[in-house]
């Protein structure tokens, strides 16, 4: 490996001398989360194709754990979080009481032993001869695409871990050479020079930015970071937030602007509207102030040439109990399209009404055409937990499929007004299960199905779907579960078939409310509580597949196919094909091959874009809980990089600290 020269720059970054990679032709970039600001995640290489791509080996492998890394505990899934100092050798700190209520809330407990290693779900990017992404050991990194050799490093120089999701590029302006952007666990927003990892010059205080500002955090003390990479668009940053989920009031969600040279705020959105915004109207009495959540934790996307930016955004805090938030709750769990350049709303769609089973939108919404009726239509697909897909015309928001608001089931917790309708679209159908009853529990195996069985009769559990909000005193499980349906990761989009691909999964959770005289909040969850499954093996309680991989032809509102995404390694090898739960997403290539790693299962995935047929699989040291990229570097070799350490709210084993890149031999 060529010999780094190492200087200690500002006592905090450390950078290689030898940072002077330049794109070649032939050479094929990355440079933003989902490959271009549409969220499509299609890359025009096609060196893999399906012929071919059995025969992918790993080409490098970049360890992302510092060698004198001290052990850590490893939180019940989720990233580390802010507010604790770093430990010895740049390990994460351990989780948070945030983080610890946001697990307990997922019913993931309890939390596993220390680890070596900490949870990453990046996405690098690969732009200009370099490849970026944060580490959970709280470092920056370039690496040479070709041989995973790193360039240079940034140690943060805050408590904070950077977004956990990956990092943003700004290509600079002529005069102000390119940034790596990205957001902090503890609300810093830094920015640093591409080629050298030095704080930019010129932004904010030595490269960061506070985001903790007053009228954010509502005159509370409220919990704020960002865990997802902000958008670029022009020379603005665009950022979300992730907030808490719990106590109802606290830091506002809102959508917020920053000039990319200096770190100045340009435009704020107010996510949950102020008296006199469209939507105030929809939170009853003053129920909307103060009021935390409604927040674009998850990722944005830009129509570039409209200057359009499309936000997905998650429910108000508390997201299983709304008696104190009467109404429509506008923008919660909604799309909303602003004006990239001033932060005016344009339009807004609300998938879910007074959301109250956490069915947050995050999933980036993707852009395309839709060719229907003689007509191209310039759409966005929205994809979210409740597992169903929306597509809008993305100019006026209209629904390309028509949608009708259906009564759903009451609740019966008092003080709770569930609202009495939700949206469903008429194509395409649902893309996971949507409910369940008795008949459909699982049958794999006779211990399996005695389990559930005696779960679900024992605690006289209450099974159904769609919109079953959580009973009073007993045990429901709605289908999807509150991880999905579809999470973060989303789809990916191929123009040459207007194929929307997905992975999608089927995990319901078990809840019920019962009154809490003496907390903060008037309710609280009773036992039995997480998810729906037996947790010795991890085995779903309802029949599989209990995950998928879909393709919704966008043009005909249909399934073009779906495959069995994952196995179970536990039960016998007959009846392994189950499908997995997942977290992270697919991309797809000019080559026809759909790349996907999220299960589970320690497995990275290549599919047949046209088909859905398996193509390859391969054991990872972790599971990817991650969306993979892909890239030409400059000696014309195709690579695609998966980063697997497990992790994610899916609780899997933290195994590995690997970043690889597999790419055919030479």
């Amino acid at each position: 490996m060529k010999r780094l020269l190492l200087a200690l720059l500002g006592g905090v970054s450390l950078v290689a001398a030898d940072a002077s990679a330049q794109t070649r032709p032939g050479q094929l970039d990355w440079p933003t989360y989902g490959g271009d600001h549409s969220g499509a995640r299609y890359s025009g290489a096609k060196l893999i194709t399906p012929a071919n791509v059995a025969k992918l080996t790993p080409a490098w492998t970049f360890r992302m754990r510092p060698a004198d890394a001290a052990p850590i505990e490893s939180g019940p899934g989720g990233p580390p979080p802010p507010g604790a100092a770093a430990m010895a050798g740049g390990a994460p700190p351990a989780p948070s009481s945030a983080e610890r209520a946001q697990a307990q809330a997922e019913g993931v407990a309890p939390r596993r032993p220390r680890s070596r290693f900490g949870p990453s779900e990046a996405t690098p990017l690969m732009v200009d001869g370099l490849i970026y992404l944060p580490t959970p050991y709280r470092k920056i990194v370039a690496l040479r695409p070709e041989t995973g050799e790193a360039v240079w490093t940034y140690d943060m120089t805050t408590p904070g871990v950077p977004s956990v999701r990956g990092v943003e590029y700004w290509p600079g302006d002529g005069k102000t050479p390119p940034r790596i952007v990205f957001g902090t666990r503890d609300a810093k927003l830094v920015a640093l020079d591409a080629k050298t990892g030095k704080p930019a010059e010129g932004f904010g205080e030595a490269g960061i930015v506070d985001m903790r500002t007053p009228e954010i955090l509502n005159g509370t003390q409220g919990s704020l970071g960002m865990t997802s990479p902000p958008i670029v668009w022009g020379d603005l940053i665009i950022t979300g937030s992730n907030t808490q989920e719990q106590p109802t009031l606290g830091a506002a969600g809102d959508i917020r602007a920053w000039d990319a040279r200096t770190g100045k705020l340009v435009w704020t959105f107010h996510t949950v509207p102020r008296a006199g915004e469209v939507g105030a109207d929809t939170w009853a009495g003053d129920s909307a102030k103060q009021r935390s959540g409604v927040n674009g934790w998850g990722l944005m996307t830009v129509d570039e040439a409209r200057g359009i930016v499309y936000v997905p955004l998650g429910a108000p805090a508390w997201d299983r109990f709304g008696g104190d938030r009467k109404g429509a709750n506008l923008f919660g769990t909604s799309v909303v399209a602003l004006n990239a350049k001033t932060g005016e709303r344009l339009w807004h769609y609300q998938v879910v009404h007074h959301d109250i089973w956490d069915f947050d939108l995050e999933a980036p919404p993707t852009l395309f055409d839709v060719k229907k009726d003689g007509k191209t239509i310039p759409a966005v697909g929205i994809v979210s937990k409740n597992g169903l897909m929306f597509i809008l015309d993305r100019v006026t928001g209209k629904p390309v499929y028509p949608v009708q608001e259906k009564p759903v089931p009451k609740s019966d917790v008092a003080g709770e007004e569930a609202w009495p309708t939700q949206p469903f679209p008429s194509a395409p159908p649902p893309l996971s299960r949507i409910t369940a009853s008795r008949a459909d529990l699982a049958d794999l195996t006779p211990e399996h199905k005695a389990f559930c069985e005696n779960l679900v009769d024992s605690n006289n559990i209450n099974l159904g779907g769609p919109y079953l909000p959580t009973g009073a005193g007993r045990t429901t499980v709605n289908f999807p579960g509150t991880i999905g349906g579809v999470n973060w990761g989303g789809g990916a989009f191929d123009p040459s078939s207007g194929y929307f691909i997905v992975n999608t999964f089927d995990l319901g959770q078990m809840q019920s409310l019962v009154p809490n005289a003496d907390g903060p909040m008037p309710f609280r969850m009773n036992q039995p509580f997480g998810r729906f499954w037996q947790p010795t093996g991890r085995l779903p309680c309802q029949k599989p597949p209990w995950g998928k991989l879909v393709a919704v032809d966008v043009n005909k509102g249909t399934i073009a196919w779906e495959s069995v995404l994952g196995v179970t390694d536990s039960l016998p090898e007959a009846i392994q094909k189950t499908g997995r739960p997942s977290m992270g997403g697919p991309i797809v290539t000019a080559g026809g091959v759909v790349f996907i790693g999220a299960t589970d299962d320690s497995r990275f995935r290549a599919f047949d874009a046209k088909t859905g047929a398996e193509l390859w699989s391969t054991k990872l040291e972790a599971s990817g809980h991650a969306t993979p990229m892909t890239y030409v570097g400059k000696e014309g070799r195709q690579y695609v990089l998966i980063v697997s350490t497990g992790g994610t709210f899916l609780d899997s084993p933290l195994t590995s600290d690997a970043v690889t890149a597999f790419a055919l031999p030479q």
